[in-house]
Parts: structure tokens; C-alpha cells; sequence
């Protein structure tokens, strides 16, 4: 349970959240979001987290297939930035439906998991922040 808010408070308020499992939510409306697959993906997360003293936003991590890592990031901060090759967005750009899988906070959510939860209902990653982080390692990669 999260001490700042209590985690029943939280999924009270944010109705975006899923009380168990986990649902697609589309993308644009609560939130943008980016994926970085695999071990940089991870390494991406780390590194936010020692940048933010482990309060980045939310970030939600697939244990299988691409391995992705999903940041949250405020509605409508992702379309009109340039990410790079290897940094997929999810958004609600002109002609574009996508969406995002999240897990509940508690319970089975395999194959997703908080990396990071989000302990405000409009906390989100900051996007210049991110995306400063994506460049340097996707440049590396």
C-alpha cells in the first residue's frame, strides 16, 4: 500500500486504473504513452528513476514477448515530438487509435506489473525528460 496516498484512494480516483487483471485503455484520452522494448527499455527506467530519486511517474513493465516498458506520460505531450527509432507512442494523433495495456495495482496482472505506480491520479512521467533519456540510449543502442 502506498504510504502518500493509500493505494485504494488512488484507484478510487483514478477510474483509468482497473480494480484487478488488467484492461487496454486508449491512448490520448487519460494518458499518452511510449514503449522502449527490451533490456534498454529497463535501462531507460533506471536511469529515470535515479534522475526523479525514484518517483518518475508511472511505468508499467510486459514480463513476456517484447518485453516492453510503458511510461505514462500526460495526454496529447507525445504527438508532435520527434522520438526516435525504437521508441514506439501510443496517442490520439490525427487519424491514429492505439492503445495501452494497464494493470491493476494489487492482484494478478501477468504478464504486466507497475515498475513504477502512480501515486497521483495526474502524475505522469515528464515527457522532455524522457525523451532527453530515449535519445541518449536509443543512440547507444
Amino acid at each position: 500500500m502506498d504510504t502518500r496516498n493509500g493505494e485504494v484512494n488512488l484507484a478510487a480516483r483514478a477510474h483509468w486504473i482497473p480494480l484487478s487483471g488488467f484492461q487496454l485503455r486508449k491512448a490520448g484520452v487519460q494518458f499518452d504513452a511510449v514503449r522502449v522494448d527490451g533490456d534498454v527499455g529497463r535501462r531507460i527506467a533506471d536511469a529515470l528513476e535515479v534522475m526523479t530519486a525514484g518517483d518518475p511517474g508511472p511505468i508499467v513493465a510486459e514480463a513476456n514477448g517484447r518485453r516492453g516498458i510503458y511510461f505514462l506520460l500526460a495526454p496529447r505531450s507525445t504527438a508532435r515530438r520527434s522520438w526516435p527509432t525504437g521508441a514506439t507512442c501510443f496517442n490520439a494523433a490525427v487519424g491514429r487509435i492505439s492503445y495501452v495495456p494497464v494493470p491493476a495495482l494489487r492482484g494478478a496482472t501477468w504478464p504486466l506489473s507497475w515498475r513504477c505506480p502512480p501515486y497521483e491520479p495526474d502524475r505522469f512521467v515528464h515527457t522532455m525528460l524522457l525523451l532527453s533519456v530515449v535519445r541518449e540510449f536509443l543512440a547507444a543502442a
